[in-house]
């Protein structure tokens, strides 16, 4: 498993929770020496133009610092969707994060749709026809549902659930169903832990989560899985809500 990360990304580019000091370091920390990390290079302003308009381009750009960062987030998914479609399973421990990132618009700590971003490259430079996102962030991502809402061949799936095993249930009956699509990606926010703002998962359920993921990658998409970081917010068990998932992805 691949861990894409770089040192940029500890940077407190806004004064927003996805921004604040010790987010990242938490995750770093808890991954510690037992995932190997790889640095990215910014996304290109093409790669940006695949989901986002040139206005909503212009507009951050002018926040400088934080569009430098952003190119990075960016072009880190990137390289963990081309990883994965090369056999490589891949996380992109970045931010900005991006789900609430549409064509032309953005809020809530996004700025640009880091996943669709990935996706679409994916489908215009490697030949992938059909993606499955999954969401399992507490907030929906109107903006990646926003980015594929005319593209049937890529489908978000965003689960609810009123308890732990439903919500986990709902995310197995998904993948039950994912036969016929070339990669499953995933847009990983762990603000649904029992400690953070959701208040309904434990570590052990994202553990449980990444096992599905690789169980049903590997069935139906010849491995092909990746993921990128969305929200989560306490710092106290972020870091080892992040290592549960991945090591249910890899193992």
């Amino acid at each position: 498993m691949k861990v894409i990360f770089h040192e940029r990304f500890y940077e407190v580019y806004v004064s927003d929770p996805a921004a604040a000091a010790g987010r990242m370091e938490a995750i770093v920390e808890a991954l510690g020496k037992d995932f190997e990390f790889l640095t990215p290079h910014p996304a290109s302003e093409k790669d940006l133009a695949l989901v986002h308009t040139p206005g909503h381009i212009e507009r951050i750009k002018r926040l400088r610092d934080l569009y430098e960062i952003a190119l990075l987030s960016a072009g880190g998914a990137a390289m963990a969707a081309e990883l994965a479609w090369n056999g490589e399973p891949a996380f992109g421990l970045i931010r900005p994060p991006g789900h609430h990132a549409s064509p032309d618009s953005c809020w809530g700590f996004c700025y640009f749709n880091n996943i669709a971003i990935a996706v679409k490259k994916l489908m215009k430079e490697a030949g992938v026809k059909k993606a499955l996102i999954l969401d399992f962030d507490l907030h929906f991502g109107d903006g990646t549902a926003n980015a594929f809402a005319a593209i049937p061949d890529v489908v978000y799936f965003h689960p609810e659930g009123s308890d732990r095993k439903q919500f986990i249930e709902r995310i197995q009956k998904r993948l039950e169903k994912a036969e016929g699509f070339d990669i499953l990606s995933v847009s990983a926010g762990f603000d649904r832990h029992v400690q953070d703002w959701g208040g309904l998962l434990t570590t052990e359920d994202y553990r449980a989560i990444g096992s599905l993921i690789k169980t049903y990658s590997e069935k139906f998409c010849q491995g092909r899985r990746f993921g990128v970081l969305e929200g989560g917010y306490n710092h106290a068990v972020l870091g080892q809500n992040v290592r549960a998932f991945l090591e249910g992805m890899r193992s």
